[in-house]
């Protein structure tokens, strides 16, 4: 399974929603405070584009040499509609300051020193530290997993349902032939779909690949292999 921290950086560099959060502001709206651009550097801390006239960029060059604290919380939200859509979220907390000179025209680049950072997800809840962060990778299938999902969802619907054929015992509970399933999130590592049981909840069910993928072609050969797997 990925780690918690590329879990984090992946969600930072994903075009999931997020928003900053600083003390003394909290009467701004959120959409003032919801960065155009976000990035990381090698050091694990977060570079934030805002529009020169933002909040978030004015309390910035007030605090000047002062420490200014503040939050990004990022919400990731299943690309497809599905019953329980957040997939998850992450905080990064720490210290805010402006890098001058390196923005476009109208624009402003803030840098939050990354002091601590949490994500809670499909995966469960953990605590990253900042080094950690630096280090780890964001998912290579990132840019593509939200067109990717909806692409399996509009188009293969009848193929995700025989993916029922790999539950073993649990597959009685889906019901319907083909049973109704959702993809929900996707990675180097895997699938993850949600199933909907005949008189019950729903529930999630978790298919690896063979060996984790680097890119999207890697991907279409993953998801033969998986399709093939539940035909027979």
């Amino acid at each position: 399974m990925p780690s918690a921290a590329e879990r984090t950086r992946t969600l930072v560099q994903s075009t999931c929603s997020a928003v900053l959060l600083i003390p003394g502001l909290e009467s701004a709206g959120s959409d003032q405070l919801m960065p155009l651009s976000r990035s990381m550097g090698p050091d694990g801390d977060l570079f934030l584009e805002f529009p020169a006239d933002s909040p978030a960029v004015r309390a910035a060059a007030h605090a000047q040499d002062d420490e200014l604290t503040a939050v990004l919380e990022i919400t990731d939200v299943a690309p497809v509609a599905v019953p329980h859509r957040i997939r998850g979220r992450a905080r990064v907390c720490g210290w805010l300051t402006s890098v001058p000179g390196v923005a476009g025209p109208g624009r402003m680049l803030l840098r939050l020193e990354t002091g601590e950072a949490h994500v809670e997800d499909l995966w469960g809840a953990e605590a990253v530290e900042p080094e950690e962060l630096g280090d780890a990778a964001p998912d290579p299938l990132v840019a593509h997993e939200a067109e990717l999902l909806q692409h399996l969802h509009a188009a293969h619907g009848d193929r995700l349902g025989t993916l029922s054929e790999l539950l073993g015992e649990r597959a009685a509970q889906t019901g319907a032939n083909p049973p109704s399933v959702v993809p929900v999130a996707l990675d180097r590592h895997g699938l993850r779909v949600r199933f909907f049981e005949r008189n019950g909840p729903c529930f999630d069910a978790r298919f690896e690949f063979p060996e984790p993928v680097r890119d999207v072609v890697e991907l279409r050969h993953a998801m033969r292999t998986l399709f093939e797997a539940a035909a027979h």
